[in-house]
C-alpha cells in the first residue's frame, strides 16, 4: 500500500488513495498506522477516492488517530487539495473536492499554498443540540466553568477567550471539555486571545482536537477561534498564531469562511508486506 506523508503546521497526515487499499480501512487499521511506534505514525489518515460527480475532483475522508471519522480538517483539506494538483488528478488551480461537511472548494496560490472556501459557520448544530441561537454558552469541566462560543464548520467548536492561553495545561481541561454531555459527539476545543493589528486582528490559540488531544495546529481550530473573535467585534481578516505556525482567516459579515495556509509533503512510502498482513487480521 502505498501512501505520502504531508504536513501543515505541524499537523501531519498519511494521504492514501481509495484504489490502493488492500483492505477498508477500519477503526483498529486506522489506529495501527497512525501509532507513532507501531505504524507510521501520524494525526490521521486522508483517504482520497474518484467521483462520478462532473464537478467534483475527488471525495475526501478524514480519520482520526484514535480511528473516528472526523467531517472535515482545515490542514488536511489543504494537504489533499496540494496533493492532488501534484498527483495529476486535475491540472486546475480552483476546484471542489467533496468532504464529510459537504462541498469545499479550494484555490491553489502557489506549490504550497492554498485558500479553503470552507462555507458559512454556523452557531447553532446538532452537535450542540441543547445550544442558544447566538451558540453562546457556560459550562463546568475540570473544577471550573467556562464561557464558550459554539462555532460549527461542517464540525463542532468549542472556542473559549481568556488572557492565560500560553500558561494553561491542554492535557488537563481538554478532556472534560471534548467530552462534555452538552456535546453527544465530542468536541474540537479552541482556546484564545485576541488583539487588534492594523487593520485586521491576530488571534493565538491553543487546539485541543477531537480524537487527537492537543495539536500544533488545527485548521478548523483556527476558523472557529477566528468566528467567535469576529462575533466580539474583532476586525477581518484574523492572522490565528498556533503552537505551529501562522493561517488567515477571513470571516465575512455573513460568517463565510475562507483559511489560507501552507502545507507540503514529508515523504512517500509503501507500507512492508509483513504490516498488510497484520492490518489484514486487524
Amino acid at each position: 500500500m502505498r501512501f505520502e506523508k504531508w504536513q501543515a503546521l505541524g499537523n501531519d497526515y498519511i494521504i492514501v488513495e481509495a484504489d490502493q487499499l488492500p483492505w477498508e480501512l477500519t477503526p483498529p487499521r486506522v489506529k495501527r498506522i497512525c501509532a507513532p511506534h507501531f505504524g507510521v505514525g501520524a494525526d490521521g489518515i486522508l483517504l482520497l477516492s474518484h467521483t462520478d460527480h462532473p464537478e467534483t475532483v475527488a471525495e475526501l475522508r478524514t480519520f482520526n488517530p484514535d480511528g473516528s471519522e472526523a467531517e472535515l480538517s482545515g490542514n488536511g483539506a489543504r494537504e489533499a487539495v496540494l496533493y492532488l494538483r501534484r498527483a495529476g488528478w486535475t491540472d486546475e488551480n480552483r476546484f471542489t473536492i467533496r468532504t464529510a461537511a459537504g462541498p469545499i472548494t479550494p484555490t491553489i496560490t502557489s506549490e504550497r499554498t492554498c485558500t479553503l472556501e470552507m462555507g458559512r459557520a454556523s452557531l447553532t448544530s446538532k452537535d450542540y443540540p441543547g445550544g442558544a441561537e447566538d451558540g453562546r454558552g457556560e459550562l463546568e469541566a475540570g473544577g471550573r466553568k467556562w464561557r464558550f462560543q459554539h462555532v460549527s464548520l461542517g464540525n463542532p467548536q468549542l472556542a473559549i477567550a481568556m488572557d492565560e492561553v500560553d500558561e494553561l495545561d491542554l492535557l488537563a481541561v481538554g478532556p472534560g471539555l471534548e467530552q462534555h454531555p452538552l456535546f453527544p459527539n465530542r468536541t474540537n476545543v479552541s482556546f484564545y486571545r485576541a488583539a487588534r493589528h492594523g487593520a485586521g486582528s491576530r488571534v493565538r490559540a491553543r487546539i485541543y482536537e477531537r480524537g487527537v488531544g492537543e495539536t500544533l495546529a488545527s485548521g478548523t481550530g483556527a476558523a472557529g477561534a477566528a468566528v467567535a473573535a469576529f462575533r466580539t467585534g474583532v476586525p477581518s481578516p484574523v492572522t490565528v498564531e498556533l503552537d505551529g505556525g501562522e493561517l488567515e482567516v477571513e470571516v465575512s459579515p455573513e460568517l463565510d469562511v475562507r483559511l489560507t495556509g501552507w502545507a507540503e509533503p514529508v515523504f512517500a512510502g509503501e507500507l512492508a508486506p509483513e504490516l498488510v498482513r497484520a492490518l489484514a487480521d486487524a
